[in-house]
């Protein structure tokens, strides 16, 4: 398995939010070459501005751990996490994060890397045409 595979499930996630009408993020969360969470954005249907892709994610990668801490995981997710994601990547102690598109806007990588758990490694740019492309179509059909 690889970033390129992984990232297109996120990509998966990210549709599945789409189709919802929901800002299309999605993320997964990996250990040992196994999918072991996921997650897309639901902050419209929950009415919860903290249901996004990556926090769906940590709770069903905890559940199958059966612990809080994600060490040896790593998070793929679409859009590069907002600073309320990054702080929560920071809490679960999770390897490595790896994004699609950045968030020029919202990233936490406006702030800086002080955000992310000192341990914690970023790629980024992983099927990046195909992240930004979904987020702009998105947009688009809302103006």
């Amino acid at each position: 398995m690889n970033d390129t595979y992984f990232m297109r499930e996120a990509l998966k996630e990210a549709r599945k939010a789409f189709e919802l009408d929901e800002v299309p993020i999605g993320a997964v969360i990996v250990a040992n070459d196994m999918l072991i969470g996921r997650g897309h954005n639901l902050t419209e249907r929950l009415n919860d501005v903290t249901a996004h892709a990556e926090m769906q994610a940590f709770t069903a990668a905890a559940n199958t751990l059966g612990a809080k801490y994600l060490t040896d995981c790593t998070l793929y997710v679409t859009v590069e996490p907002c600073v309320m994601c990054a702080g929560a990547a920071y809490w679960t102690q999770i390897t490595r994060i790896v994004w699609g598109t950045d968030d020029e806007k919202r990233g936490f990588s406006k702030i800086g890397n002080s955000l992310l758990h000192p341990k914690t490694t970023t790629t980024k740019g992983v099927l990046e045409e195909e992240c930004k492309e979904l987020m702009l179509r998105f947009f688009k059909g809302k103006r």
